[in-house]
């Protein structure tokens, strides 16, 4: 993944052939029916990582494009996607090439990384989405979102370091669901455990999806565009078409690209991580008897939490109130 200071927009456009449209004399969208353009938003998740075909990242972006077109129709998929990407680089870099593209899909997934940064602000956070969501809904598009699994659970770390990364993920996925309602968005619940519990859905970083998981993303988008009559070609393929990689692969990779990722994010990170720990440590102190996750009920940051709380719903009072 490259460092967030280096992100930019680099678009992947594929077209995706027109499908048959069938045997004579069935019903059947004309030769010149207009295409259906898909346009992706958001970080690495939407860029494909964990899911390499031909030397390249596909992803469920691309998966899911394949299947939206009817007979007849073909599909216009441009990836605006970039490892690392924040918020406010999907506000001011992505979404005016987005909404210029005018879509009639565009999916804006983004905020895992606003969570790693020590400049997270939950406020500008939510204006920002506030902003691409509105300037997507305006120009036509339907829209795609996803909350997102908190990385301290993925990556299991200690109780202390994945408290303060919880947190922050629960007011970005609540910012997400509030926006996501008031846009009218197709979303996916990506934070449920019948996502984050299954392993054989995640790749050796245990923060993106694997092939399989790549594939099950796209399925179900495919399931609730189609319930909306906004899929109308063939789901994608459940199973994976790539062997997953070997042990040692896996083994490399974790050693070179991923202690890379830990790295760069360390650096910004870890100092006010570190701090917020010892904060967590300060508050466990005073007769609560949580576990070391925090996930069991009775998390040991409870003040903390309140104060999180509190924040969050000034939050989404002032972004949905105006």
């Amino acid at each position: 993944m490259r460092p967030v200071e280096e992100t930019h927009v680099m678009a992947r456009e594929v077209r995706v052939p027109a499908r048959d449209p069938g045997p004579p004399g069935s019903a059947a969208v004309p030769e010149e029916a207009a295409p259906v353009r898909f346009v992706v938003l958001g970080d690495s998740f939407s860029e494909g990582v964990g899911d390499r075909a031909d030397g390249v990242w596909r992803g469920w972006a691309e998966l899911l494009a394949g299947g939206l077109a009817g007979p007849g129709q073909r599909v216009e998929y441009v990836n605006l996607a970039v490892s690392g990407a924040l918020g406010a680089d999907v506000a001011e870099k992505q979404a005016p090439c987005a909404t210029a593209l005018r879509p009639h899909l565009a999916s804006v997934v983004v905020g895992v990384n606003d969570t790693l940064r020590h400049t997270f602000d939950i406020k500008l956070f939510a204006r920002r989405l506030d902003r691409v969501l509105a300037a997507l809904d305006a120009s036509g598009a339907v829209l795609l979102t996803a909350c997102l699994p908190d990385p301290g659970r993925m990556l299991g770390l200690p109780g202390p370091l994945a408290r303060p990364l919880a947190r922050r993920g629960r007011s970005v996925n609540a910012v997400v669901h509030a926006l996501s309602a008031r846009h009218g968005a197709v979303h996916l619940h990506l934070a449920d455990p019948a996502w984050t519990d299954d392993r054989t859905l995640w790749s050796a970083d245990r923060l993106h999806p694997g092939e399989r998981g790549h594939r099950a993303v796209a399925g179900a988008f495919h399931r609730l565009l189609t319930e909306r009559g906004l899929a109308r070609g063939p789901a994608p393929a459940p199973e994976a078409s790539e062997p997953p990689p070997s042990r040692a692969e896996t083994a490399l990779w974790l050693a070179t690209a991923g202690t890379g990722w830990v790295l760069r994010r360390s650096r910004d990170l870890l100092p006010q991580l570190l701090l917020l720990a010892g904060e967590e440590l300060v508050h466990g102190v005073h007769g609560v008897h949580g576990g070391h996750d925090g996930h069991d009920g009775h998390d040991g940051g409870g003040p903390l939490d309140a104060r999180a709380g509190a924040a969050l719903a000034e939050v989404l009072a002032a972004t949905m109130g105006e």
